[in-house]
């Protein structure tokens, strides 16, 4: 995965996994900037265990850093690196170290029903004709 996420950069295309066009770290940035689970792509299930839930045997946030680390390394015969001078990941997608620990390891007690930033919920809820909208202190303070 993380030679295909990479493909755009090392052709100099990108400058960075989030401006990777049509790679799944970008989709799965994208979506995770709205706590969103992109649907096209299976799900992170975490670290292998006896009963394995559907989904890829990894954790995104260190698939993610193993995309990075590897962008950084300069390749005799390829063009293009993330260059040293990019902020972190994370940083660079706004999304602090704990807001994403917390969005990746307890989002199912964190977070009931809709989930999204505020003009999101907002947009939704006036779609589904609900009145009261769920989660607003906890994606205030996880996706501001």
């Amino acid at each position: 995965m993380a030679y295909v996420d990479l493909n755009p950069i090392r052709a100099k295309i990108a400058n960075t996994p989030e401006e990777s066009s049509h790679t799944s770290a970008q989709k799965r940035l994208e979506s995770a900037a709205d706590a969103k689970q992109p649907k096209q792509l299976l799900r992170f299930a975490g670290m292998s265990r006896q009963i394995m839930p559907k989904g890829l045997p990894f954790e995104l946030k260190p698939c993610l850093e193993l995309v990075e680390l590897t962008g950084r390394c300069i390749r005799e015969g390829k063009r293009g690196y993330i260059e040293s001078t990019h902020l972190p990941l994370l940083e660079r997608v706004n999304i602090s170290s704990e807001n994403w620990l917390k969005l990746t390891t307890q989002f199912t007690r964190v977070f009931h029903g809709a989930v999204g930033r505020t003009t999101s919920q907002e947009s939704y809820c006036e779609h589904m004709n609900r009145k009261r909208r769920s989660n607003v202190s906890n994606s205030e303070k996880l996706l501001a």
